[in-house]
């Protein structure tokens, strides 16, 4: 009897460890929606609905996408913005390509020693809260240079749409309330006044923007001019210095958007589209496929010890190289075409073996001849002629600078932490800087933002990005690999757990609902774990072409994003 309570224990302890290698992705088969013509994937339905309704009007895709941003402004205040900036990469229905840069940038007050004491150390909090830590915003110079090129609907449709929802008002969600409470000390610190200070929010509650309805009315009426040189540029620079910071009339009118030429690069069969400086994103995705492309995948069990062990070691390198080269293109030359080279990220992972981690104490940038928000917003858009954009959209931190621009109706940003206060000293993400992200008047800081699209065989394949700091890139990463390597659906990818590494600190970081199974084996090779402080890393929002033509979107459940489409 004693030995069939043993053997039945064993097989029960044997059964149970087999059950607990399957990746939980695998677990359970999601499906998310499935359209034939249209989708809009963002962080609020309410923005999703509003783009899509758009593209029933006859709308394309970068008509959504502006209507798509001024929603998120109202919806979503903790990162939907007119009062900082982001990035787009976007396909046309023919195939053409570009990428478009509305980075904020840094006041021409700025100096390279605005965040050091006397005795030259960061003076904690000046580049993260307050009217100090504001950029010169960039997105409503972007929507309307892209609605001058793209757009086929008048930009007051697009708009309106925001204003009388502002005007209506928003249910505020659980997790929406949870974020104005839990912010409500920094409002405070970082304002006069502000709307998020009348009451203790709860899930239900309806807010409504009737200053911002107002400041949309204005740029309806009077174009981008009206942001830039107009009231409410006077409405936001007379806040600004009334709370002590640096931005002027001059900084506004001076501001121009940009276009920019993607990162593109091939991963097997596949072609990566994706953003070029001042984003880090492009880049760096280039850097890790390339540096794993030479293994077999499809030989690794989907987060398994070996998988984890690959994908850290690549992304270590990556951030190493992140660190040291790149910034703002204006001001500095970047070795692009060296960086995402085979060569070169074969080199850089000649030191890689299975037995045991590289310290990243003794990894640092390579050796090239010649020569960072936490808080972040992306959304995937394919309209009915075929036409795709990714568009990631930041304040940086949650609530930016958590000024609110009262009279305005919006926030502002904290971009001027993405520059380097003091170079080599970390960020608020823990990422390091180098001369060539030294804080310059109208540089445009260094960011993590990765709009990224994906091609196969010549068509359209997957349109994603996400929000999270730096979190963002090994997002976008590890749902490419999903994806291609793994077969998976994008409800499914998306959902599936992740992990990071940044190279500094050096520690792998996993989502809490990880299987801990790996763990033992990877600390055993000398990797340093943490879980505790990582409930999620991004928030994926994608839309996969599938195989009929039909679209599936990957809304992340990981907050209140929500696919939308017809």
């Amino acid at each position: 009897m004693k030995k069939i309570f043993i053997l039945l224990f064993v097989s029960l302890l044997f059964f149970q460890c087999k059950q607990q290698q399957i990746p939980p992705s695998k677990q359970v088969l999601e499906k998310g929606l499935i359209t034939k013509k249209a989708m809009v994937v963002s962080a609020r339905k309410e923005a999703s609905e509003i783009g899509v309704a758009i593209m029933k009007k006859g709308g394309n895709a970068f008509d959504a996408m502006i209507a798509t941003d001024l929603a998120l402004v109202v919806v979503y205040p903790f990162a939907g913005n007119i009062g900082g900036g982001g990035f787009t990469v976007y396909r046309t229905k023919d195939g053409e390509i570009g990428s478009f840069d509305y980075r904020e940038k840094a006041p021409l007050a700025a100096s390279r020693d605005m965040y050091l004491d006397e005795d030259g150390n960061v003076i904690p909090n000046k580049s993260t809260l307050g009217a100090m830590a504001v950029g010169v915003p960039g997105t409503v110079a972007g929507l309307f240079k892209i609605h001058e090129r793209f757009g086929t609907l008048p930009f007051s449709e697009l708009i309106q749409p925001s204003i009388d929802l502002a005007r209506k008002g928003v249910i505020i969600t659980k997790k929406q309330a949870n974020s104005f409470n839990k912010y409500r000390e920094f409002f405070e610190k970082a304002n006069n006044r502000t709307i998020f200070l009348d009451k203790d929010w709860k899930e239900g509650d309806t807010v409504k923007y009737l200053k911002l309805a107002k400041t949309f009315e204005r740029i309806r009426d009077n174009g981008r001019d009206e942001f830039y040189k107009g009231e409410t540029a006077d409405i936001l620079v007379d806040y600004v210095k009334d709370l002590g910071g640096i931005i002027t009339k001059e900084d506004l009118a001076k501001y121009e958007a940009k276009w920019r030429k993607p990162i593109t690069f091939t991963y097997k069969d596949a072609r990566i589209i994706s953003m070029p400086p001042p984003s880090s994103g492009g880049i760096c995705i280039a850097q890790m496929l390339k540096s794993i492309e030479p293994f077999d995948i499809s030989k690794f069990t989907h987060n398994s010890t070996k998988y984890i062990q690959l994908l850290t070691e690549a992304e270590r390198r990556s951030f190493a190289d992140r660190s040291y080269f790149l910034g703002d293109p204006d001001f500095n030359d970047i070795p692009i075409d060296s960086l995402i080279s085979s060569k070169y990220n074969n080199k850089r992972m000649i030191n890689f073996n299975w037995d045991s981690a590289t310290n990243s104490s003794e990894v640092s940038y390579g050796n090239i001849t010649g020569m960072e928000s936490n808080e972040t917003t992306h959304y995937s858009i394919v309209d009915p002629f075929g036409n795709a954009i990714a568009v990631t959209n930041t304040l940086n931190g949650a609530y930016g600078s958590k000024v609110y621009v009262q009279e305005g109706g919006f926030f502002l940003n904290n971009e001027m932490d993405d520059l380097s206060s003091k170079p080599g000293e970390p960020n608020m993400f823990g990422l390091l800087g180098a001369e060539a992200n030294a804080i310059e008047p109208e540089k445009r800081m260094l960011s993590s933002m990765t709009p990224t699209i994906v091609e196969q065989n010549g068509k359209l394949k997957m349109v994603l990005g996400s929000p999270g700091g730096s979190t963002i890139i090994t997002s976008v990463f590890q749902n490419i690999l999903n994806v291609l390597e793994f077969d998976m659906g994008m409800q499914e990818s998306v959902s599936a757990p992740r992990f990071h590494h940044q190279w500094l600190p050096d520690e792998i970081k996993f989502e809490t609902r990880f299987d801990t199974i790996a763990f033992p084996q990877l600390r055993k090779k000398g990797y340093n774990i943490s879980q505790g402080n990582s409930r999620i890393l991004g928030k994926v929002d994608a839309i996969l072409v599938l195989p009929d033509g039909k679209l599936e979107g990957g809304a992340d459940p990981r907050g209140d994003d929500m696919a939308v489409g017809f």
